[in-house]
């Protein structure tokens, strides 16, 4: 029973690989040569391609946690915070809404002094 488990994870991993090539490969051939005069490039490259990108962008580590995984770390952080670290924490936390990357926001009033 586990060894059909193992075969259709496997069937599963290869069937995703063979039509990311291929997507990968269309994509390559219908746009790069028109916007930037490359060359077509074959099905075993764009797979090489897949590689190359997932080493040099993502690399082939395990993503434990899962996709809730930062939600468990921060509550574990928020847990061993003190009351003071954790009022800093908000505090600190306010001036990040929207696009502001921790200025405050100032008010219409404020602007306006100015």
């Amino acid at each position: 029973m586990k060894a059909l488990k193992v075969l259709k994870i496997v069937a599963i991993v290869v069937v995703m690989c063979v039509v990311a090539g291929f997507v990968v490969m269309h994509l390559w051939n219908w746009l790069m040569p028109s916007i930037f005069g490359l060359r077509v490039i074959t099905f075993a490259q764009a797979i090489g391609l897949l590689v190359l990108s997932k080493i040099l962008l993502g690399g082939f580590h395990r993503h434990a946690g899962g996709r809730h995984g930062w939600k468990r770390h921060m509550e574990e952080r928020w847990e061993k915070m003190t009351p003071e670290e954790r009022e800093r924490f908000r505090s600190g936390m306010r001036g990040r809404r929207g696009c502001g990357f921790g200025r405050p926001v100032e008010t219409s009033a404020e602007q306006s002094a100015q």
